[in-house]
């Protein structure tokens, strides 16, 4: 495991994004965490398709999440920037292909670079996403986003990680640790805060929240597609997953019962999921 960063651009300059590298092998693939997360949430992931596979596995933090710099100005955080720093990333690991995993945020970055022309992905799993989001799974994640939490301790960090992210199904108390300590950031008083830019939920203001539509996204996938589905998910419902069965790129879905959103690709069986998936020819 390596770390690394590139140089994103924005329209107030230049920007550090940080990666975790995993592996070498003849296979790329790029995982991307959700919303307010960070790419160590992919550690048992990578370990296993870095040896597995075996791949070089990439796992980055979005800009203004985990060790990657926050942007100026908040305004700027986006698709169209995650989209124009992915391809930088891509453009970094010189390859012509890579294979891309992505939970609820990442899956739309992923969906989104999937239905471009001359895309470079080959294969694309999402976690729990898909092209219509719900505006009560959007009004929920809103009402946590944006508030600046403080905590004394990392058992503090946990127990709220545990309360709030209970959809990624049944971890163990290690897992929960992992998630605590790389989720979150030390202030200069001592506290801990999570280790994301709240500026992040600018998106959900100013404006009424709305279902999100990306059906025509969606149609313009050419690549083969896994979608992993918690059983209990109120962002990627039944009715949309059964619909991209039908419509759309040729697809796959495997539900994970006891999981909401999003499952957290931790479990052994949901790795195999995704191994199994991007062995394929």
């Amino acid at each position: 495991m390596q770390q690394r960063s590139f140089l994103g651009l924005s329209a107030t300059g230049f920007h550090s994004v940080a990666y975790t590298e995993w592996g070498a092998g003849p296979r790329t693939v790029v995982c991307v965490h959700g919303l307010t997360r960070n790419g160590r949430d992919f550690d048992p992931l990578a370990h296993d398709l870095a040896a597995a596979l075996p791949a070089r596995v990439v796992c980055p933090d979005v800009v203004g999440r985990g060790r990657s710099d926050r942007l100026g100005n908040p305004d700027l955080y986006g698709y169209p920037q995650y989209l124009s720093d992915m391809a930088t990333l891509i453009a970094r690991l010189d390859v012509e292909q890579v294979d891309w995993v992505g939970t609820s945020m990442g899956g739309l970055i992923g969906m989104l670079l999937a239905a471009q022309p001359n895309s470079p992905i080959r294969r694309l799993v999402v976690n729990d996403v898909g092209p219509f989001v719900p505006k009560a799974a959007l009004e929920r994640i809103a009402a946590y986003v944006g508030s600046a939490q403080t905590f004394p301790d990392l058992a503090a960090v946990e127990a709220w990680l545990r309360a709030t992210y209970a959809g990624f199904g049944a971890l163990s108390d290690a897992q929960w640790r992992h998630l605590a300590e790389h989720g979150a950031q030390t202030l200069p008083d001592g506290r801990l805060t999570l280790a994301y830019d709240t500026g992040i939920a600018r998106a959900f203001q100013g404006q009424p929240v709305a279902d999100v539509d990306l059906w025509p996204v969606w149609k313009a996938i050419r690549c083969p597609v896994l979608v992993i589905r918690g059983a209990e998910s109120d962002l990627l419902l039944s009715e949309t997953a059964q619909r991209m069965l039908v419509e759309g790129p040729p697809t796959r879905l495997a539900e994970i019962p006891g999981a909401g959103h999003a499952p957290a690709l931790m479990d052994p069986a949901q790795i195999r999921l995704v191994r199994d998936f991007l062995a394929a020819d």
